[in-house]
C-alpha cells in the first residue's frame, strides 16, 4: 500500500481540498494522511460567505515533527500540497518535503500550485504566488496547474495549444518530471470540450471530456484531477494511462453530479468509478 501525506485545505461541507482529495485516494488504494492548511464551514465561492481559519504557523511542522517522532516518514510515499492558508505555510511544506526524502529517497513531491481565481472568489493568501513560482517550482517532481496558473509560473501569456505546450516545457527544463495542465480553457483546440494537456520528457498527450451545463460550476474539480493523477500513477500505472484514468474518473464524477443537478461534486455517488473508471477517452499524442 502506498502513502501519500496530502497538505491543502478542509472544508467540513461539501468537496474542496482534502475534503474533494482523501476520499477518492483511499478509495484507489492509497493510505492518505491528510493535513489540513484552513479548516472552513464550505469552500469559498458560496454567496453568503464562509467561516473557518487558516492554520497557525507550525502547525504543519508540529504535526510532521510527530510523525518523524513515531517513524513512519520512512513509508511515505508522495507528498501532496495545494491550497496554502498563508505564505509561511508554503516554507513549512518544502521543510516536510525535505524530512520526506530524507527518510524516503524515492518519495515524489506532487505540487497543484493553487493561485486562485478572484473573479471565481477563490482568494489565496499574499505571498502565496510568489512562493509557488520562486521555491516550489525549482522543488516540485510533478505540478498541475489550470491554464492561469501556468501563465503565472512562466510569466507569460498563453492562447493556443503550441504556446502552452512550449509554456509546460519550460517547467520540465527546470526539473519538473511531469506537467499536467488541468484545463486549457481558452487554449483548447475544441472550445466545447474540457481538455487536459499532459507533457512529459517522452512527449505530450491530450484528453477531452464532455462539458456539462451547470447552473453553478461545482469546485474542487482541480482538487480531484490532482489527487486522482498521483493515486494512479503510485498504483503503477504509467503517465499515460494514469492520464486516461484521471480523465474518465472525473467525467464520471461531473456527469453524476450533473444527473443530480448539485453544486457540491458527487464523489460518493461515483466511487466506483475511483477504483474501475471506464476508459472512453484516450490521449492523443501530439505530434
Amino acid at each position: 500500500m502506498k502513502s501519500v501525506l496530502s497538505i491543502q485545505s478542509h472544508v467540513v461541507f461539501g468537496c474542496a481540498g482534502n475534503s474533494a482529495a482523501v476520499f477518492p485516494m483511499r478509495r484507489l488504494g492509497m493510505d492518505v494522511w491528510p493535513i489540513n492548511t484552513v479548516q472552513f464551514s464550505n469552500h469559498t465561492q458560496y454567496a453568503q460567505g464562509w467561516q473557518g481559519m487558516a492554520m497557525p504557523a507550525g502547525h504543519i511542522s508540529a504535526l510532521v515533527e510527530g510523525l518523524g517522532n513515531i517513524e513512519v516518514l520512512g513509508g511515505c510515499d508522495a507528498v501532496l500540497s495545494g491550497y496554502l492558508g498563508s505564505a509561511e505555510q508554503g516554507d513549512e511544506i518544502l521543510t516536510v518535503v525535505k524530512a520526506v526524502k530524507a527518510a524516503n529517497p524515492a518519495a515524489i513531491y506532487f505540487c497543484d500550485p493553487v493561485m486562485g481565481h478572484p473573479e471565481k472568489g477563490c482568494i489565496v493568501a499574499p505571498g502565496v504566488t510568489r512562493f509557488l513560482t520562486e521555491q516550489a517550482l525549482p522543488v516540485a517532481d510533478m505540478m498541475a496547474p489550470n491554464l492561469l496558473e501556468l501563465e503565472t509560473l512562466c510569466d507569460t501569456q498563453l492562447a493556443d495549444l503550441d504556446q502552452t505546450r512550449a509554456a509546460a516545457h519550460q517547467l520540465l527544463a527546470r526539473g519538473v518530471k511531469l506537467v499536467l495542465v488541468k484545463h486549457l480553457g481558452r487554449a483548447a483546440q475544441d472550445s466545447s470540450r474540457f481538455e487536459m494537456l499532459l507533457a512529459t520528457p517522452q512527449g505530450d498527450y491530450l484528453i477531452a471530456r464532455p462539458l456539462y451545463d451547470f447552473a453553478r460550476q461545482p469546485v474542487g474539480v482541480g482538487d480531484l484531477i490532482s489527487a486522482l493523477m498521483l493515486a494512479n500513477l503510485l498504483a503503477g500505472h504509467d503517465a499515460v494511462s494514469a492520464f486516461e484514468r484521471t480523465n474518465a474518473s472525473v467525467d464520471a464524477v461531473l456527469q453524476e453530479t450533473w444527473r443530480q443537478q448539485a453544486y457540491e461534486l458527487q464523489l460518493i455517488a461515483a466511487q466506483d468509478a475511483f477504483a474501475l473508471p471506464e476508459v472512453l477517452a484516450r490521449a492523443i499524442k501530439l505530434p
